[in-house]
């Protein structure tokens, strides 16, 4: 029987909780799983619990972004439903996440925007976006939108020019790093951290070797319980697949950019560049990993997730393998009459993907990652008659 059902076989409650009430079963929570300890060997977050007798709200955001959500600890508890008990640590976790996510966000009413309806909220963004831009190239020139350029004509830029596309994305790219900073702003200090201690080249280089290998995505060594309770390597392959893909794509840019401003060599780049290769590379990787992603979510047992985060998590992922779809297309079709419709699509789906994401699930990264910073500042830290790890 899952951990789904109770001993009727019916479905455990999915209930939704406040922050207080949140704090106020971590504080249950932590009890039984300090008396126990059997989870340590887990991942992080038993460590760092561990190291506390109590809970304030701060512990619990700190807590929750430690979670990777790879499940073992439900399996593994004693505790967990049907026992009278009914502890559910990667739902509460996933709860306390989301509460993360809207207590930190800048500004805080564009997260509430995504709330009730991650998905469909992306989607439509994307469709919008596209289709203004569609109607200023109709209004500009319709003929180029449907005309065929070579490389040597531009290209993509003979449609919309190289310096608007780079205003409009400046802008947009400005915005998205302005929010995220803000957001870590807040959120570190709440951690009762200095902001020096973020950068001590120790504690930042462990917290980056745990992010880059995804670390506590092991179940402890034997793979995530995830989708279910079968142990498996896969949700950490198609996360690879997917970091390394956005990655592979930034680094794209990236080189497209020196190449332009510094070396002055204007695109499209021919297909055996580096900005092509790397971006073609990444591409599919952001085919592969947010599909796959996608797939094992469909297939995963409730109980391991918060069910309000559903559509959030698909929306992101959605944009995600949009964006390459649509890219790797207009890559390939670059000198034929389809290019002008689908540089539209592509450049809606990619605004779409950047406004979103200091509101959606991308944003679990930054908090991931200081909380892994936090995690190995703590280690090195004695607690009354105890000896640093």
């Amino acid at each position: 029987m899952s951990v789904a059902e109770n001993v009727a076989g019916e479905p455990a409650a999915r209930d939704m909780k406040s922050l207080p009430e949140l704090v106020e079963e971590a504080q249950r929570v932590l009890a039984i799983c300090n008396a126990c300890r059997y989870c340590e060997g887990y991942c992080a977050v038993f460590p760092a619990l561990q190291r506390r007798l109590a809970f304030n709200e701060s512990d619990v955001h700190y807590l929750a972004n430690l979670c990777h959500n790879c499940g073992s600890c439900l399996y593994a508890c004693q505790y967990a439903p049907p026992h009278e008990f009914g502890l559910n640590f990667p739902r509460l976790m996933a709860q306390a996440r989301a509460q993360t996510y809207r207590k930190y966000a800048w500004p805080g009413f564009l997260a509430r925007a995504f709330d009730a309806n991650g998905l469909v909220t992306s989607l439509a963004l994307a469709a919008s976006l596209a289709f203004m831009l569609l109607f200023a190239a109709l209004v500009a020139e319709p003929a180029r939108l449907l005309t065929a350029f070579s490389d040597s004509q531009g290209s993509f830029y003979a449609v919309i020019p190289h310096n608007a596309m780079v205003a409009v994305f400046g802008t947009v790219s400005a915005f998205v790093v302005l929010a995220l900073a803000m957001g870590f702003v807040r959120f570190w200090p709440d951690m009762g951290e200095e902001p020096g201690d973020f950068a001590a080249p120790a504690t930042t280089g462990s917290a980056l070797g745990d992010a880059l290998t995804l670390k506590y995505l092991d179940g402890g060594g034997d793979g995530c319980t995830y989708p279910d309770e079968v142990p498996s390597f896969a949700r950490r392959r198609f996360h690879h697949l997917t970091f390394y893909g956005f990655l592979l794509c930034f680094a794209a840019t990236s080189t497209a950019t020196l190449y332009h401003y510094v070396l002055g060599w204007k695109a499209p780049y021919p297909f055996w560049s580096v900005p092509v290769v790397l971006g073609t590379a990444g591409g599919i990787g952001l085919l592969v990993g947010p599909a796959g992603l996608l797939w094992l979510k469909r297939r995963r047992d409730p109980e391991l997730a918060d069910p309000g985060q559903k559509g959030m998590d698909a929306g992101f992922l959605a944009l995600l393998f949009l964006a390459s779809l649509t890219g790797l297309l207009l890559l390939a079709l670059r000198e034929t009459r389809a290019m002008g419709m689908l540089l539209v699509a592509h450049l809606g789906v990619v605004l779409a993907l950047f406004v979103t994401m200091p509101y959606g699930k991308f944003v679990h990264a930054l908090y991931r990652f200081a909380a892994l910073v936090r995690f190995h500042l703590e280690r090195r830290r004695p607690l009354p008659d105890i000896a640093p790890e």
